[in-house]
């Protein structure tokens, strides 16, 4: 418990003060319920006493947001891979491209089998709205299938906290999958 006036005893410079988020709680409450539910225990002396009562909890929705809170930069959340929802997003930049679409697919199935959680987008949209709403999301990792990458052979994986890109070869991937 925050005690104001040893906090202000202390020397300016051994003071500590910064911003939080509450995620969990503890509440005190004495005797207040076991006394009027008779819930009493022996006391070393052999004394019927009122049990101390206490409560804890930890919001689940609270950590969450604490989480969104610490792990974020100008573009969206930046999953931590322990809590993410998705392991990684699978970007189709060219849906209906039966190049594109076999590669996703194989890709997609790769990844599922490897036990990685995916999130396909597959989505008519425009290359700017689905690179901003995969950052938005936040999630560790995203693979982009593009029509002059799968010609190459190759996608392209971004690390969502680093941002940093590189191509890397299908059939590379898919052998690291089925390493996993």
């Amino acid at each position: 418990m925050h005690d104001e006036a040893a906090f202000n005893a202390l020397p300016e410079d051994r003071r500590v003060s910064a911003r939080g988020i509450e995620v969990g709680h503890i509440f005190y409450f004495g005797t207040k319920y076991s006394k009027p539910m008779n819930a009493v225990v022996q006391g070393p002396d052999g004394q019927m006493v009122p049990v101390q009562m206490g409560s804890y909890g930890i919001g689940v929705s609270r950590l969450l947001g604490a989480i969104i809170e610490a792990c974020h930069d100008e573009n969206g959340i930046v999953w931590p891979e322990a809590v993410a929802p998705f392991d990684v997003g699978l970007i189709n930049m060219r849906p209906g491209d039966e190049a594109c679409d076999a590669a996703c697919e194989t890709l997609y199935t790769a990844m599922t089998a490897a036990g990685r959680e995916v999130l396909y987008d597959e989505t008519d949209d425009r290359a700017g709205a689905k690179f901003a709403r995969m950052d938005l999301i936040g999630l560790p990792w995203q693979t982009t299938v593009g029509p002059r990458g799968v010609a190459e052979g190759k996608v392209e994986v971004k690390n969502r906290k680093t941002g940093e890109k590189h191509d890397v070869k299908i059939e590379d991937m898919l052998a690291q999958l089925k390493g996993s």
